[in-house]
């Protein structure tokens, strides 16, 4: 079985070469061909002499998932399926913007988490990626967007969010290799803080990111207490808010950034009353953040409604009268179902035999400064 080397990140690269009898320099060649320049054929790889090209020929590949569909919405947009197998398809997101060029990435097939305004959680788990599913999302949109319009050559995507399907710390072990390519100079070259993970507040892989893989963090919050946020977001009651905030304080202490970012659903009547903003404000006292306020996009069943846009800006108000940068996130790409909460991909729930339901996630185009 050919070995697929979009799995492996430069030292596991480097470690699989030398089991192959070849230097570690010849592995940074391949990198760099690999995902700088998106080649797979390995004897275009011109500078490699013929006889390794054929050696991996013979024992690799460099198979990113395929494209199922590549949409472009009138707002610049650019949405794209890939099929991951199985009857289970990802959904991939480019969000332009004047100043950067977002990636929304997907981690896992599936959610098992359940949150309850997210219909990803509700349409069930497959499985989780693989790294060469994961950073094959950049890969792939990289290759599709072309080296972007700028004079200098400069690719269109200049941030990557892991805001797409799944939770990304759930599937910690495959997330990280493919987060080093990312910031990889032989690969990607983006620096920690244009890289993004996005946790629904899972403490000890925090701290294991924090040790491991430091780049840019946001927290799926949505509640200022537990009470609420263990209806709203399960895991809550594994790692209340308590837990939650101490861990965000010890990501500091590694994090490329100065705060931490909290992202919050506004549901109406549900969790965006003034109170609900006074009560976000005493529960983040002392912690360096930001908030990142999203509009709810209902999905058929949900029980939620989205918040009027006054009660939006007078939420807002409180937390910027207190002193915290808060933003309001854009809506972009609904005219191809890109929009936030309309990120669809096909998956199988494991859990529930012959089960196949298609998934909109909640949370993805980050904004980011």
């Amino acid at each position: 079985m050919l070995v697929n080397l979009l799995d492996f990140d430069a030292d596991g690269l480097n470690a699989w070469f030398a089991q192959q009898g070849e230097k570690p320099f010849r592995a940074r060649q391949v990198l760099r061909w690999m995902h700088q320049r998106g080649e797979s054929d390995f004897s275009a790889m011109t500078d490699i002499a013929k006889s390794l090209r054929e050696k991996l020929t013979a024992l690799a590949t460099v198979s990113p998932a395929p494209t199922l569909s590549d949409r472009l919405s009138d707002d610049g947009t650019r949405k794209f399926l890939f099929d991951v197998g199985n009857g289970n398809a990802i959904e991939t997101v480019f969000i332009p913007e004047d100043d950067r060029g977002t990636l929304c990435v997907s981690s896992q097939a599936g959610c098992a988490l359940e949150c309850a305004f997210c219909s990803t959680g509700r349409q069930g788990f497959n499985r989780n990626l693989t790294t060469a599913e994961i950073i094959g999302q950049l890969w792939q949109a990289n290759r599709a967007l072309g080296p972007g319009a700028k004079p200098d050559g400069e690719r269109l995507i200049s941030n990557v969010v892991m805001m797409g399907m799944g939770e990304p710390l759930a599937n910690f072990d495959n997330l990280v290799p493919a987060l080093r390519l990312m910031l990889d100079d032989n690969a990607y070259g983006l620096s920690r803080r244009r890289v993004t993970v996005s946790t629904s507040g899972i403490v000890p892989a925090m701290d294991r990111l924090a040790e491991a893989c430091p780049v840019a963090l946001a927290v799926s919050l949505h509640a200022p207490t537990d009470g609420l946020r263990d209806r709203l977001v399960p895991i809550n009651r594994k790692y209340p808010l308590a837990e939650l905030m101490a861990a965000c304080r010890r990501y500091l202490v590694h994090a490329p950034r100065d705060f931490i970012t909290f992202e919050y659903v506004m549901l109406d009547g549900v969790n965006d009353a003034d109170a609900d903003a006074r009560a976000l404000l005493h529960l983040v006292r002392d912690l360096p953040c930001k908030f990142n306020l999203i509009p709810f996009n209902p999905f058929p069943d949900s029980g939620y409604r989205r918040s009027p846009q006054e009660r939006v800006r007078r939420f807002a108000g409180i937390l910027v009268d207190a002193g915290i940068v808060t933003t309001t996130r854009k809506t972009r790409g609904d005219d191809i179902a890109a929009a936030c909460g309309q990120l669809a991909g096909q998956v199988k729930d494991k859990r529930k035999p012959n089960a196949s339901r298609t998934s909109r996630k909640v949370q993805f185009a980050m904004e980011l400064r």
